[in-house]
């Protein structure tokens, strides 16, 4: 009998952009881990979290999940839900990797934050977050090389994400200014998800505040690798309990790409998705070591909310693939 090759597991978080309408709502009250989960965030929000949630789950949402009061509960509840739901058919990640606020979460999962405080701190970035101007997210076919007549004025080179994968973010005027610049010249780009112009000096205000609040926190070392997209590589003890390295997240770029690199050089990976819309799935795929099938991807959610039958299959298909990928699950799973 052939054994899979078993490659080390690596779950990845997802971040602001990610987010749509009824993401992973086929599982909330089928999947008990999930439900429970997601019942935990919410609950410690209290009436705003039940509010977040009814907006989740209905048909026409009062509040839209790109309104950050929305985005930011809401993602952070499923991708963390996701990781536990994924960890609860026993798989024990070898690492984790975050693509901005999915570093947070997979913070919480690692051991670095309770989810009391992390959620208490959420919330404290969602609040402050009103007073900064509006803004939002472009995400362009191209390298942050080719990007450099573009940025100026508040609009900045925000994320890293593959060799022609950017995404430059800044205010609203600014920023319109730009897509019709990328019209112009005939460049592909998309508006992500988000109004708010994260990892941009527009966010400079949060910083101070989130730091102050971070020092009465008590964090502690990853109790497994947690790889940052604001390092590059694995976070130090020293760093991942550092005030000032997470306050200064929203003002600073995500390289996930280097990042990416760092992971898969560090062995063979089977690299798990716990979140919606298979954006890092699809970066994932692109990236040579995969291409050349010394690491693989999974994802656990569809890319886009196509009813409660299709959250339930992807989630039937991920747990087969991650039992036939890295034979770590018991065979008596019971069907969802």
């Amino acid at each position: 009998m052939t054994l899979p090759h078993r490659r080390s597991v690596v779950l990845m978080l997802p971040g602001t952009g990610a987010q749509h309408p009824r993401m992973a709502a086929g599982l909330y009250g089928h999947e008990p881990v999930f439900t429970e989960a997601v019942d935990e965030v919410l609950g410690l929000l209290g009436a705003e979290g039940r509010a977040a949630r009814a907006d989740w789950l209905a048909a026409e949402p009062a509040v839209p999940m790109e309104a950050d009061r929305r985005s930011a509960p809401l993602l952070f509840a499923v991708d963390l839900a996701m990781g536990r739901l994924v960890e609860s058919w026993g798989v024990r990640p070898d690492a984790y990797l975050g693509h901005s606020m999915g570093e947070f979460t997979a913070a919480v999962l690692a051991g670095v934050f309770t989810l009391e405080d992390a959620v208490r701190l959420l919330w404290e970035r969602v609040a402050l977050q009103r007073a900064t101007p509006p803004g939002g997210m472009l995400a362009v076919a191209a390298a942050p090389e080719d990007l450099a007549g573009y940025v100026g004025g508040g609009v900045v080179v925000a994320a890293v994400n593959a060799p022609r994968h950017t995404v430059l973010s800044g205010p609203d005027g600014p920023l319109e200014a730009v897509a019709r610049r990328l019209v112009a010249d005939g460049r592909t780009f998309r508006r992500l998800a988000a109004r708010t112009p994260y990892h941009s000096p527009a966010l400079a205000p949060l910083v101070a505040p989130a730091e102050a609040l971070l020092r009465t926190l008590r964090l502690a070392p990853p109790r497994v690798p947690l790889y940052s997209a604001y390092t590059g590589g694995p976070l130090d003890p020293a760093t991942a309990v550092s005030p000032a390295f997470w306050a200064a997240q929203p003002v600073t770029p995500v390289l996930f790409r280097p990042t990416l690199d760092r992971v898969l050089a560090d062995g063979d990976r089977l690299l798990v998705e716990a979140g919606p819309s298979q954006s890092l799935t699809v970066i994932a795929r692109g990236h040579e070591a995969v291409r050349a099938g010394r690491s693989a991807v999974v994802a656990t959610l569809p890319p886009r909310a196509l009813g409660p039958g299709e959250d339930r299959r992807s989630v039937r298909a991920a747990r087969e693939a991650l039992l036939a990928h890295s034979g770590r699950l018991p065979l008596d799973l019971p069907a969802s």
